[in-house]
């Protein structure tokens, strides 16, 4: 892992590592693929929101003012 961890977050993930059977250096490399799995799957971004109110009123407002013939 790139960054340092302290004493006490090292015995944290000790702890979880050894709750599912496996040693701390396979725990964080484990830990990492998981984070770029996550990373890579990540959704496609939501399509654009329609305009708000004031928007549509201030593009209304600069829009020539039609007049009956």
């Amino acid at each position: 892992m790139d960054r340092k961890m302290t004493e006490s977050q090292r015995a944290y993930e000790a702890k979880r590592a050894a709750k599912n059977g496996m040693s701390l250096d396979k725990w964080l490399v484990s830990k990492e693929q998981e984070k770029k799995a996550a990373t890579a799957a990540k959704l496609p971004p939501a399509p654009p929101k329609p305009p708000g109110f004031f928007s549509r009123l201030l593009d209304r407002a600069h829009k020539p003012i039609k007049t009956k013939t």
